[in-house]
């Protein structure tokens, strides 16, 4: 059994930084992701690391503003965002899965094990 526990959402204004942690708990799976589902929108995947290899997969969508990072225990992944804006607004997940390639795909569909979430709102 995998538990995951993430942190550090809040409410912020446009153009912050903010940092969220996931926690895991538990041996399964070689790869940890971030994902962010808005209000009516579908679960989008924003990065990803091998925690085995140290793949590190970003979604285009926030590359250059947010940089994923893991602690060298190799339990907890840390998401930076920078230049935060109001299209950032949602509900961010932390996920854990296993997988053969280099980099962990981001399709929720892949990963078996997810944490509570955590919100970030972010207005003018």
């Amino acid at each position: 059994v995998v538990r995951l526990e993430e942190s550090g959402g809040g409410s912020v204004l446009a153009g912050s930084i903010l940092r969220l942690s996931c926690s895991k708990f538990g041996s399964r799976g070689n790869s940890l992701a971030w994902f962010r589902q808005a209000p009516g929108k579908e679960r989008e995947g924003i990065a990803s690391i091998r925690v085995d290899l140290g793949g590190i997969n970003v979604a285009d969508s926030v590359k250059g503003r947010f940089t994923v990072s893991l602690d060298p225990t190799k339990t907890t992944i840390g998401l930076r965002m920078t230049d935060l804006k109001p299209e950032d607004t949602a509900m961010y997940y932390c996920a854990a899965g296993s997988f053969t390639s280099y980099y962990a795909p981001l399709r929720p569909q892949d990963y078996g094990f997810w944490g509570q979430g955590t919100q970030v709102t972010v207005s003018e």
